[in-house]
């Protein structure tokens, strides 16, 4: 059974350290669903989020691979864990006409989004949020009304005392 598996990992702050994490993924034909990068509070130390589907047994070859890699110092695969996972998505709608703008404003407020830019053509919208949440949204305001879209892709805390660091 294919299941959804979120990734956290924490590794050097190096160049070419990304891609030894993507090139593991490409050489063996596994698929990443979304990839996150950013720097942690330790200046050396970035913290990657890498969402993928398999079956237990391929999700586990992917975690005995990614372990071996020297880049990597620690990672935690939060799949069956209590975590917070959230992703950011800005989104532009076409919204020249005054009804359009109200439903697109209520369902901001909905949301819990942001309007973040106004033209006399367009909306665009910032939102938080669980990724069933962003995609609710984009089923809401309709397919047409979309002009473009930008999605970070996840990223993910255990919650509670627990913590990947270090």
């Amino acid at each position: 059974m294919r299941r959804r598996h979120t990734i956290a990992i924490l590794l050097e702050n190096e160049a070419g350290a990304l891609s030894r994490v993507a090139g593991l993924f490409s050489a063996r034909a596994y698929n990443i669903e979304s990839l996150t990068v950013a720097p942690t509070e330790v200046s050396t130390v970035s913290r990657m989020t890498v969402v993928t589907s398999g079956s237990p047994e391929i999700v586990e070859q992917i975690i005995k691979q990614l372990n071996k890699l020297v880049d990597v110092i620690k990672l935690v695969d939060l799949f069956g864990r209590p975590h917070i996972e959230r992703e950011l998505m800005l989104i532009k709608l076409h919204a020249s006409e005054q009804e359009q703008r109200e439903e697109f404003k209520r369902l901001s407020e909905i949301f819990s989004g942001t309007i973040v830019d106004i033209t006399n053509e367009s909306y665009t919208i910032e939102l938080t949020g669980p990724r069933e949440t962003l995609d609710d949204f984009v089923k809401a305001v309709g397919e047409t009304s979309i002009m473009e879209v930008a999605r970070s892709g996840s990223i993910g805390l255990l919650k509670g005392n627990k913590t990947l660091n270090i």
